[in-house]
């Protein structure tokens, strides 16, 4: 079962629409028993780090998280939900579901670029991972954030974008993978980043 995690922070529509693009239901739920039966989670989200993890704790989805993380089960982060899966936020000063160390930061405003970064830009992925292959290189995919994910350490990195600095936009350890930008608003390109994470087992070379 895919089991997209709702905790009130929108953004779920396009996910599931994409989802059926692809011959897939994804079951959109707020129950930690559901998410503890899945076979794959989806964990979209836009909106501010405090609240959303408010909600997450209030609904008892962030120790459901937590729990799908450390049985391997494949995990995939989208924006807020690519920020919050890790220690900490400087958005609320929030504290976050810790499932992999570091802090999301909030993008410098650099010369007369606009925040927040909004609309197409390209991913320079740094190494292969089975939820990124196929994928040209030139290809470019939606955002829309004013913070980014920032992992203490450098081989969690897996693809970074720049917009007046070079950030990452796509990271990941062992079973979790998660990205800044929108796969489910990004074209066939991120249908195929969400076709290669159905068919992923959740493990892949360090």
């Amino acid at each position: 079962m895919i089991v997209i995690i709702d905790y009130q922070a929108g953004n779920l529509t396009s996910v599931v629409r994409s989802l059926k693009a692809l011959g897939v239901e994804g079951a959109v739920t707020q129950d930690p028993a559901v998410v503890a039966q899945a076979s794959r989670v989806i964990f979209p989200g836009v909106g501010a780090a405090g609240q959303a993890m408010a909600t997450l704790r209030e609904l008892g989805l962030d120790q459901a998280l937590r729990q799908s993380c450390q049985r391997g089960i494949p995990i995939l982060g989208i924006c807020l939900g690519a920020q919050i899966i890790l220690e900490g936020s400087e958005e609320n000063d929030a504290t976050c579901l810790g499932l992999l160390p570091g802090r999301t930061r909030a993008l410098p405003r650099v010369q007369d670029l606009k925040i927040p970064h909004m609309g197409w830009n390209r991913v320079r992925f740094l190494k292969d991972h089975p939820v990124f292959k196929e994928l040209p290189e030139g290809a470019e995919y939606y955002f829309v954030h004013s913070y980014y994910p920032a992992p203490d350490q450098a081989s969690m990195v897996l693809g970074v974008t720049d917009h007046g600095i070079e950030f990452p936009s796509a990271i990941g350890w062992r079973n979790l993978v998660a990205t800044q930008f929108h796969p489910e608003k990004s074209g066939r390109f991120g249908l195929q980043i969400l076709e290669n994470f159905l068919a992923w087992d959740g493990t892949h070379a360090e």
